[in-house]
């Protein structure tokens, strides 16, 4: 996760077919996430939008350092 992505946890993502989704922009607050949605229904509402919280987690570094087997 980048460090913008951190500062901007909010999300407004789009559902796509089998499953997917694409993520159309990042907040910092939900307030201006829920207005930005607000705005994209407006003017496209045969589309499905919807908010979300981003908790992905850091990755770690899980491999085996030489000489640690």
């Amino acid at each position: 996760m980048t460090y913008y992505s951190k500062l901007h946890p909010w999300c407004i993502i789009r559902s796509l077919p089998d499953m997917r989704s694409l993520i159309i922009a990042r907040f910092r607050r939900r307030s201006d996430a829920e207005a930005h949605l607000r705005i994209l229904k407006a003017n496209t509402p045969n589309v499905p939008y919807s908010i979300i919280f981003d908790t992905t987690p850091e990755t770690s570094d899980s491999t085996v350092k030489p000489g640690m087997n």
